[in-house]
């Protein structure tokens, strides 16, 4: 016992002297997630969030060609741009500026194509007609070749806009053909059984798609944000960090001659561990807890959304409990394996780093190839992240986190183990 708390009252003392360390200590996490949820905003928004301008060309100038620009600007999604300098933009003229990347979509609409779809509507029509028994009166056109609405991207557009952009122009295309054949076939009812001043409604969608929430959480889409990513995952990286005074301190103690006069105290090796165990958790879950105060307060002044923090706030105190056993152990470790400051620090940030990379700090472990993903799931950073998301995003309870956190004692134990075995066979 004695022993323990000579370690936690040794590890308070030297903590406070060292004002500028623990200035660092807990204003470098606060100003680098930040600065993460800052430049990482615009990567993690959503498309509804951004606007795109499009250039159109309508050679057309019939019911298509108004159907898209309408539903184009209606969707908040697009600025619709048809003219440039006062005057209408033409196919080369807006293929070229896509081209040299001034704009990022252009969309033609080829002449005839509205009366493409009539023609395909009054076709149709006219068949359902003959097999009622009524005689074709729709006109018809003998024209074989097909037309096409063209689309011109950027040469530099990801695939997954342009498949976001495909489906919208296809839907539009769709409804407007539907519309057209609806109205065609309300006429031809109309001459056999319908009464003129009768009103009818045909409606094709009789099922709809509804968005709707798997838990209790009042929001859709939070993960969709540099904050919800940011704060948790840079408050780990924070957390591991810890590795660097733990290490430090571990190795000037030896050299100074603390660490034996440590061991003289009667007692085991073990409760020295613990004392520093103990000191440095309580330093990781106090950090943790600012850095969410910086992701509920700080964020939303700077144009922010704000955390979600979840329900289960004893689930989210476990976590950090076990993230902070965790990045101590870890320093622990490195501490009693390297023998100069130099070796332990370098060691000790790049590792992190590299953690930290592979864990899902940087970008979702959900968006890396499959490999890194398998790679990914093995560091100890994308375990702790791993429980906070549930928590946080998936408003899960104590009940749901014990296999991560579970994982995160087990690595600091193992460490701990390790770091004890290798500091007794120092000594004999």
């Amino acid at each position: 016992m004695l022993r323990l708390l000579a370690t936690i009252r040794k590890e308070w003392l030297l903590l406070m002297r060292d004002r500028t360390g623990l200035t660092l200590l807990f204003a470098m996490p606060v100003v680098l997630i930040t600065v993460m949820a800052l430049i990482e905003d615009a990567p993690f928004r959503d498309y509804q969030e951004l606007k795109f301008d499009i250039l159109t060309v309508d050679n057309d100038h019939g019911r298509l060609g108004k159907y898209i620009r309408e539903g184009l600007g209606e969707s908040g999604q697009f600025r619709v741009i048809d003219s440039l300098n006062g005057s209408a933009v033409t196919e080369e003229q807006a293929r070229s500026l896509v081209n040299e990347g001034h704009y990022q979509i252009c969309i033609i609409i080829p002449q005839g194509s509205t009366g493409a779809i009539v023609s395909n509507a009054n076709k149709i029509v006219n068949d359902i007609s003959r097999r009622m028994g009524m005689p074709d009166v729709l006109p018809v056109s003998t024209r074989k070749d097909s037309l096409h609405v063209t689309v011109y991207f950027d040469p530099a557009s990801k695939k997954a806009f342009k498949s976001a952009i495909h489906q919208a122009l296809d839907n539009f295309l769709t409804q407007v053909e539907t519309d057209m054949l609806l109205e065609r076939i309300k006429k031809q009812l109309k001459r056999k059984d319908v009464a003129e001043n009768d009103s009818m409604n045909i409606q094709l969608k009789a099922v709809g798609l509804k968005e709707q929430l798997t838990g209790p959480s009042q929001e859709l889409d939070v993960i969709s944000n540099s904050v919800q990513h940011n704060v948790p995952a840079w408050s780990i990286f924070a957390m591991f960090f810890i590795v660097i005074p733990i290490a430090g301190n571990m190795i000037r103690e030896r050299e100074d001659g603390s660490m034996l006069r440590m061991k003289l105290i009667p007692g085991s090796y073990l409760a020295i561990l613990a004392g520093k165990m103990f000191f440095f958790v309580a330093v990781c879950v106090i950090q943790f807890y600012l850095m969410m105060q910086v992701g509920i307060y700080l964020l939303p002044l700077l144009g922010l959304p704000q955390l979600s923090l979840g329900q289960s706030y004893m689930a989210a105190l476990i976590v950090a409990i076990g993230i902070g056993l965790a990045a101590t152990s870890y320093g622990i470790l490195v501490g009693t394996v390297f023998k100069t400051p130099n070796q332990a620090l370098n060691f000790g940030a790049i590792s992190i780093v590299i953690l930290s990379a592979i864990g899902g700090i940087w970008i979702p472990l959900e968006i890396m190839p499959s490999h890194m993903k398998l790679i990914g799931h093995l560091s100890p950073l994308s375990w702790g992240l791993d429980a906070i998301n549930d928590i946080y995003l998936r408003n899960v309870g104590v009940s749901h986190i014990w296999g991560d956190v579970g994982k995160l004692v087990v690595f600091a134990i193992v460490l701990l183990c390790t770091a004890a075995a290798i500091e007794k066979r120092r000594l004999s």
